[in-house]
């Protein structure tokens, strides 16, 4: 189960309604081996596209190197679909690199970035096989 603050729920909602009609992308890291994701990280999807996401790699060799220097690692990896549900397609199973994290998916495509309810969805991935969880949203992680 991914147990996550509203806040950070709330600021990977409005990248993703923001960023529509392109796919959003980012990372919220949290300690290593404590599945707390504490410290949201909006990344630019380097391909710009409403069909596909890409992390910019300079950014994300960056963000590696904040994380490594901090005892971190990505708690959460979330993107967002804009005209499909949100589920992992076979490009999302095949980039997922990071067995512990959770992969959340948000579908702006009802809505767009106009106000209304998105679909938001867990997911872990490892080797291939994608397995959905709950999501239990707190007011704080504390």
């Amino acid at each position: 189960m991914l147990t996550i603050d509203q806040a950070t729920y709330d600021a990977i909602v409005a990248h993703a309604k923001r960023d529509h009609p392109d796919e959003a992308c980012g990372i919220v890291a949290g300690p290593e081996g404590s599945d707390r994701p504490e410290r949201f990280v909006e990344m630019i999807n380097a391909a710009g596209s409403p069909t596909f996401y890409e992390f910019d790699s300079t950014d994300l060799l960056q963000l590696y190197k904040e994380m490594d220097a901090n005892d971190e690692e990505p708690v959460v990896v979330y993107h967002s679909h804009t005209a499909t549900e949100a589920y992992p397609s076979r490009t999302d199973i095949g980039l997922a690199s990071e067995p512990n994290a959770h992969y959340v998916l948000v579908s702006t495509r009802e809505h767009g970035n106009n106000d209304g309810p998105v679909e938001f969805r867990s997911y872990r991935i490892v080797d291939g096989e994608v397995t959905e969880e709950e999501v239990n949203v707190v007011a704080s992680l504390d």
